[in-house]
Formats: C-alpha cells, structure tokens, sequence
C-alpha cells in the first residue's frame, strides 16, 4: 500500500474530515504506541498503519483492503 492509497482508504472508509481526526488523535498499539501521523512519520509502513486502524477502530475484516481498492491475492 502506498502512502497516497493509505489516505484514500481512509477518507473512503471514515470520510476526509473524520478520517483526518482519526489519523492525528487515535493512539494505535500496533504501531508502538503512535497515532498513525506519527507512524507516518517515523516511516511505518502505511499498510501496518491501515490495517492498525482498522483493528482499533472495529472496520469489518472483508475492508481492511482498503475501500476502493482491489482485494489481495489468496
């Protein structure tokens, strides 16, 4: 996942203005205590960020690709 596919799913699944709340102010554990800007920044893959989002924040599994986009290999 890139950077700008991380943004996209996330504005997709919780809209721009939330979603931008959400990535500035939810602490995520699975990304060593950081909100997913911090994570950002200390170079954390974005797919580890989406997918520690998603486990926070009670995304149903079948999304945790991504809204809009494709779904992974099997």
């Amino acid at each position: 996942m890139r950077l700008s596919e991380f943004w996209i799913a996330v504005s997709d699944e919780f809209g721009e203005a939330y979603g931008r709340v959400l990535t500035r102010d939810l602490v995520l554990g699975d990304v060593g205590g950081l909100t997913a800007e911090q994570a950002i920044k200390a170079g954390v893959p974005p797919r580890s960020i989406w997918l520690a989002i998603c486990e926070s924040s009670d995304v149903p599994k079948e999304r945790w690709y991504g809204v809009g986009q494709r779904e992974p290999k099997k």
